[in-house]
């Protein structure tokens, strides 16, 4: 199944990859400049960096991503991001974001 690409922010994009309601995987593609909101849910949610560069914020924390960095971020935790270079984040969620369907 292919699902929609779809707006999430100002200059970021969503696209559910796969799914199940034990696992999401989902594409955010970000303009240069566009800012993930600082945020949190009950999800565990592990991010990968396919592209671009990422300065993220994880209940205060600063991390720096580059392509091929990951890190897992924990259920309710505060967090968001920057994007410094225009590129793209895989994120696996789980339990699935119900929210995103």
């Amino acid at each position: 199944m292919t699902y929609p690409v779809i707006p999430a922010d100002l200059g970021v994009t969503r696209q559910v990859l796969a799914e199940n309601p034990d696992m999401m995987v989902v594409a955010f593609r970000f303009k240069h400049g566009a800012e993930g909101k600082l945020h949190n849910h009950p999800h565990v949610q592990s991010t990968y960096v396919e592209a671009g560069r990422f300065a993220f914020t994880i209940d205060g924390v600063e991390h720096d991503l580059r392509p091929g960095d990951s890190l897992v971020i924990p259920s309710n935790a505060q967090h968001g991001c920057l994007c410094q270079e225009a590129g793209t984040l895989i994120d696996t969620f789980t339990p699935r974001r119900d929210d995103f369907l």
